[in-house]
């Protein structure tokens, strides 16, 4: 275990190079203007050279190699510079909105896996069922949903029509502390909709894992022993069906990412995703280039996860050989 998760990091810091390298590239070509993004309204009435000034100040006129170079040395001394356009160092605007976005997405994906799996099985318990079309045609049409079109009909039923769920934000609009309880309330539409969002893959892999193992001789040589079918389902059918299942955990971490992005921005929630929009339009290229960082830093580490979690369930994959 540990021999392959020092190949992934060593692998991993390549890559991440790459990327933040792609930021800034990326972020140079911009229309966006970061000197007038910095001034907002007050770089409509200032003459050029307060403009040059200001462009000069903040190091945009430099080639975006040597601000990359600039940021990545300072990077891995622990200085993450500082952003521009929310005033504060990248490391707090990070600290203050990553635990926010860490609950949203652990809550949504938990139970996206959990409703998922239960969905799942029923449906492959009776393949062709009523019960089995009803899972399958509901996956297949979540599956095609727009997540933001999820959360606006969410905010639309709960929140206008029947009033019983809050419509954004974190707390009340005024509460002046922060209370679990405010929060919790808060939680339960923008989590529900971005389980929804990622509901379909995992009902659909399971009941198809679960329905093949039900098929298989081991499970028949169960049956014919006289095992109770919830024995036979659960004992033995559940857990080769949910092997698949563990892929999904690396691959869906993207998905998640844009989702939550997507889904804190229609629910006001305080992440990190205002900051990543704002660092967009803004070209602010130490937060833009700290953010993308820690998304691919998540995607590599959910890819990592799904490996672990496949060599310790599966009997036929070793550790040693991946």
């Amino acid at each position: 275990m540990a021999r392959l998760a020092g190949r992934r990091t060593l692998f991993a810091v390549p890559v991440l190079m790459a990327v933040t390298f792609g930021v800034f590239a990326i972020a140079a070509a911009s229309p966006f203007d970061p000197v007038k993004a910095y001034a907002g309204t007050a770089a409509l009435g200032a003459d050029q050279d307060t403009l040059d000034r200001l462009r000069d100040n903040l190091g945009v006129d430099q080639p975006f190699t040597a601000r990359w170079w600039h940021w990545l040395t300072s990077a891995l001394g622990g200085d993450l510079g500082h952003s521009s356009v929310l005033r504060q160092p990248v490391a707090q605007v990070i600290g203050e909105r990553l635990v926010w976005s860490f609950l949203l997405c652990t809550v949504a994906f938990v139970a996206a896996v959990l409703t998922g799996t239960l969905l799942g099985v029923l449906a492959a318990r009776r393949p062709g069922s009523m019960l089995d079309r009803a899972v399958s045609s509901l996956a297949y049409t979540l599956e095609a949903a727009p997540v933001f079109w999820i959360a606006l009909l969410a905010v639309w039923l709960f929140a206008l029509q029947l009033d019983v769920l809050p419509a954004g934000g974190l707390t009340d609009t005024a509460s002046e502390q922060v209370t679990a309880g405010q929060v919790a309330s808060h939680l339960i539409l923008p989590a529900g909709v971005l389980a929804v969002s990622q509901l379909p893959w995992f009902a659909l892999y399971v009941r198809q894992g679960v329905g093949d193992a039900l098929a298989d001789d081991p499970v028949r040589g169960a049956r014919a022993r006289g095992l109770s079918e919830s024995t036979v389902l659960l004992g033995h059918a559940l857990r080769s069906g949910l092997l698949p299942v563990l892929t999904l955990i690396g691959s869906r971490v993207p998905e998640l990412i844009t989702g939550a992005l997507l889904v804190e921005t229609v629910f006001s929630w305080p992440g990190i995703a205002a900051a990543t929009v704002e660092a967009a339009t803004a070209v602010d290229f130490p937060l833009l280039a700290a953010l993308t960082t820690l998304a691919a830093a998540a995607v590599l580490v959910g890819n990592l996860l799904a490996d672990l979690l496949y060599g310790l369930f599966d009997p036929r994959v070793k550790l040693s050989e991946m």
